[in-house]
């Protein structure tokens, strides 16, 4: 006999059912689901998935943003930016001056325009 963790499966489910979240197109409708999604949720006792409804209600007009701008806005490119910025900055870590920094960045990101240096890197 197989026995189940009925809150896991709960958990999956409702997880799984989010994701319907990311196919409407129109904020008023994406907005219903949202908070359709979060009172079913919060219904749910299971904590971890309340804390997740109660963070999403929280963040509810940054996620309807998304929709009116039409899908089109993604964060992604500037993860990535910062992200190289951090590894030069952690790669960085022995130079004493923010210029000797600012120079391995210019030179790393590569398509930037580098600063006027007396040395030229290859």
């Amino acid at each position: 006999m197989v026995r189940y963790n009925l809150k896991t499966v709960r958990s999956f489910l409702l997880k799984q059912n989010f994701q319907f979240f990311w196919d409407y197109t129109s904020p008023h409708w994406a907005s219903r689901f949202l908070d359709d999604w979060c009172s079913q949720t919060m219904r749910s006792k299971i904590e971890p998935m309340k804390k997740v409804a109660r963070m999403l209600r929280s963040h509810r007009e940054l996620l309807l943003n998304w929709f009116r701008a039409k899908k089109q806005i993604s964060a992604g490119v500037v993860e990535g930016f910062n992200n190289k910025a951090k590894l030069i900055t952690r790669k960085a870590y022995g130079f004493r001056t923010f210029r000797a920094t600012e120079v391995a960045l210019y030179h790393t990101l590569g398509a930037l325009p580098e600063p006027e240096t007396t040395h030229r890197f290859c």
